[in-house]
């Protein structure tokens, strides 16, 4: 089976774990990047109107065969934005898919998560990895969005976050060891 990561990412680290992610798995990578700078505002203006904002590449490559991975951060509660033209793209044609993030998680799960990718797919995924920076920081002091938004994932973090996110996904799907 054809594995793709599709990734997007604010801050670099939803691409450095989906890059890890991708080698572990051997799968292709596709970074999703956009043509100008993202700031709290354009993310909260996203929010507020359902925006979707346009990123490259185009996704031709996608057959509907593959188990496609998206990785990519949750920004107050909703999937990032740039992602979502990445599911306009590939709604009718795709096939199994994962989704993964890791994000701040100052203010707790993501509980509707689950149902933003079947409105947005038209399908749950196969899989739902949702991990959280929080719990990669001391408990206490509780973790605030500003310690959350500005950590920076060590290479000891990637290794033990794509070694759950791996381990999971065998445990979900039938995936050849590696």
């Amino acid at each position: 089976m054809k594995i793709i990561v599709i990734s997007y990412s604010l801050t670099g680290n939803n691409d450095t774990l989906a890059a890890s992610i991708a080698l572990a798995l051997s799968a292709e990578h596709i970074r999703i990047t956009e043509p100008s700078s993202r700031t709290m505002w354009t993310i909260i203006l996203d929010l507020l109107f359902n925006r979707t904002p346009q990123v490259t590449p185009v996704l031709n490559m996608v057959k509907g065969n593959e188990l496609v991975i998206f990785v990519s951060p949750i920004w107050m509660g909703h999937i990032a934005s740039p992602l979502r033209s990445c599911f306009q793209q590939l709604k009718a044609r795709i096939g199994n898919y994962v989704f993964v993030s890791i994000s701040g998680g100052a203010d707790g799960a993501n509980p509707k998560l689950d149902d933003e990718l079947q409105m947005r797919l038209g399908k749950r995924p196969v899989a739902l990895v949702d991990l959280s920076i929080a719990t990669l920081l001391p408990a206490a002091p509780k973790p605030t969005r500003k310690d959350t938004s500005t950590y920076h994932l060590t290479a000891r973090d990637v290794r033990s976050l794509t070694d759950t996110v791996v381990k999971r996904l065998r445990e979900t799907l039938t995936l050849p060891a590696m």
